[in-house]
């Protein structure tokens, strides 16, 4: 978190306001965006898909009319493609150009192609904006035990 208000102070000044402008400048802030979508998608599966023909698939048949669901969950914690899935890591995403607006399919939180989810730009916008103004205005610190 000490590092998103960094970020923040830097972009936006001590006294600045949070403008969707100002998106494109928070690299970390939108990194945690990511990493917060890989770990805990919006939905675990995307809307059922069904096959029109058989199809052969990694050495199966998948038979005509199967229901195929997208376990979007799992993918998110695929340790053949992310290091310590289960760790939350936003720098992981510093170095890669992956965002999760459907073309890289490491990260579909939303889905992708003609069913991707139809409320993904004003999502994409709000968290962004939501995330950077608590961030930026309030101080957050967790509970003494």
């Amino acid at each position: 978190m000490a590092k998103a208000r960094d970020e923040l102070k830097e972009v936006l000044g001590k006294n600045g306001h949070v403008q969707e402008s100002d998106i494109s400048k928070f690299h970390y802030l939108r990194a945690i965006v990511k990493e917060t979508f890989r770990l805990h998608n919006p939905v675990p599966f995307l809307v059922p898909h069904k096959t029109e023909t058989n199809v052969e698939m990694c050495g199966f048949i998948v038979p005509k009319n199967a229901q195929i669901l997208i376990n979007v969950w799992a993918m998110g914690r695929d340790s053949s493609v992310w290091q310590n899935p289960n760790v939350f890591m936003p720098e992981r995403f510093l170095a890669q150009d992956i965002d999760f607006k459907g073309q890289n399919f490491e990260l579909i939180p939303f889905g992708a192609g003609r069913r991707i989810c139809p409320g993904l730009p004003l999502a994409n916008r709000m968290v962004h904006l939501m995330l950077a103004s608590l961030l930026h205005y309030f101080s957050w610190k967790l509970p003494m035990r």
